[in-house]
């Protein structure tokens, strides 16, 4: 199962590292931004990221990148882990050797990077740099020497440093807020601190330290002239190798990853794709994942979405609840809900967000205790702009994240998208708010995904 890991609930691997000598201690930089903070920048960052990068959307590369990534957070070390954050991993179709991080945990691994690695600790090596930068939490503490800003201002600001070139040009909005992208490229003292700590992550993974040097040795080999792109934002400190074997000196590494058949494999299925492009031809062409037709305010669901995946994410919605969602569907937060839905199960009509497969979570404040009632009034609601809504026909008993629920099926024939089903999952929460889960899918296709509807509203854990 995919995992978003919340820094709370994982445990490092006791057996995997033993000292030898006295590893480098390392301390967080100063911030002034919280943690919760981090959480919303690179939310609001990675978003940008779905917009305007193209990601590759392959579940058996997605889920590898995964595995790895996770070993890695499961050892970072307990003073570097934060309660709010979760770390998630994506391939990005883009030709350049880079990888990027964003506050909070979301992370990025440019398919060019994984073509040219050779060995599976070499991915390891970049994914652990990447996982030191937000587990010390450096992009907000390189935006905290420039003074206060407001959070939505800085946002884009660090996607398109970390992102760096061109592309990171195009996605970056900063010249009106005077907040420089290049100042948010990493400082040689942060990336000097990302190295050693990931050396050390790395150790307790099971991995070799020096591979970490042995790729950063191919990133700047492949760069020739013009200098990589990954090293544009990710500048060397100097002695970068020496100091990456010294530290490995000081660890042993126990039950050591040996390369397995499946970074063959998945080496050869990238080789097989048509080639990725670079991220000069994908800033010219506006963007990887953007309407092509440039039209605003419809943007149709297509209606063709893959299968649910069999492989689960597990989301952690802030302070309030964990839920898992199959590993193809996309998270699209606002102010008052979140949605999960596959490519081409969502979109826009006349300004109005529509989605025709997948999930919408949220919380409705109501002036009664009584759980019935409450829903009833929920329907109500969703009936005023749903009219072509059915109405319940009883509701029968749900377990929600441990609390006592309610769940029904109510047809709905929507003008815009056709006849559909809603799977409606409530319970209260101790402050007596509604919270709720709205499965929906076509009337045609229900059957295949009542079964997923049930098992995501069964996944949700509620953090109070």
């Amino acid at each position: 199962m995919k995992r978003q890991l919340s820094a709370s609930v994982v445990v490092a691997l006791v057996t995997s590292v033993s000292l030898v000598s006295a590893q480098t201690k390392i301390t967080a930089p100063k911030n002034k931004y919280t943690p919760a903070q981090d959480v919303q920048l690179g939310r609001e960052a990675a978003q940008e990221v779905q917009q305007k990068l193209p990601l590759l959307r392959d579940d058996n590369i997605d889920g590898y990148v995964d595995d790895i990534g996770e070993r890695l957070v499961q050892n970072i070390p307990q003073e570097f882990r934060h309660n709010e954050f979760r770390y998630t991993f994506d391939v990005v179709n883009l030709r350049e050797i880079n990888a990027f991080a964003l506050p909070g945990g979301p992370m990025y691994a440019h398919r060019g990077m994984i073509e040219k690695a050779r060995s599976e600790a070499e991915v390891a090596g970049v994914l652990a740099h990447e996982i030191s930068h937000v587990a010390l939490r450096h992009g907000t503490a390189q935006a905290s020497k420039a003074g206060k800003y407001q959070m939505g201002q800085i946002g884009s600001a660090i996607l398109g440093a970390i992102i760096g070139g061109r592309a990171g040009e195009a996605v970056s909005t900063v010249g009106q807020f005077g907040f420089g992208a290049a100042f948010l490229k990493y400082s040689r003292e942060y990336e000097k601190q990302a190295d050693l700590l990931g050396a050390q992550i790395m150790a307790r993974s099971g991995y070799d330290p020096r591979s970490m040097a042995s790729m950063f040795q191919t990133i700047e080999k492949e760069g020739g002239s013009r200098g990589p792109e990954w090293l544009s934002n990710h500048p060397n400190p100097g002695n970068r190798v020496q100091y990456i074997t010294q530290e490995a000196q000081a660890l042993r590494v126990e039950n050591a990853v040996n390369d397995t058949r499946q970074f063959q494999n998945v080496q050869a299925r990238l080789r097989s794709m048509s080639p990725a492009p670079t991220s000069e031809e994908v800033a010219r062409s506006g963007g990887g994942n953007r309407n092509p037709s440039g039209t605003s305010g419809t943007v149709r669901p297509s209606g063709r979405v893959e299968p649910p995946a069999s492989r689960y994410t597990t989301y952690n919605e802030g302070n309030l609840f964990r839920v898992s969602v199959p590993s193809n569907w996309r998270e699209m937060p606002s102010e008052t809900q979140v949605t999960f839905a596959p490519e081409g199960g969502y979109g826009a009509i006349n300004n109005q967000s529509v989605f025709t497969h997948g999930v919408q979570i949220g919380v409705a404040r109501n002036e009664t205790h009584d759980l019935q009632q409450a829903t009833d009034e929920l329907l109500q609601s969703l009936a005023q702009s749903n009219r072509g809504m059915s109405r319940p026909s009883g509701y029968a008993r749900a377990n929600i994240g441990g609390r006592q629920g309610l769940h029904t099926v109510v047809a709905n024939d929507a003008d815009s998208t056709g006849r559909e089903r809603l799977a409606v999952y409530t319970t209260q929460l101790s402050d007596g708010s509604l919270f709720y889960m709205i499965g929906v899918a076509p009337e045609n296709e229900y059957r295949s995904y009542d079964r997923v509807f049930s098992q995501i509203a069964s996944s949700i854990r509620f953090s109070r």
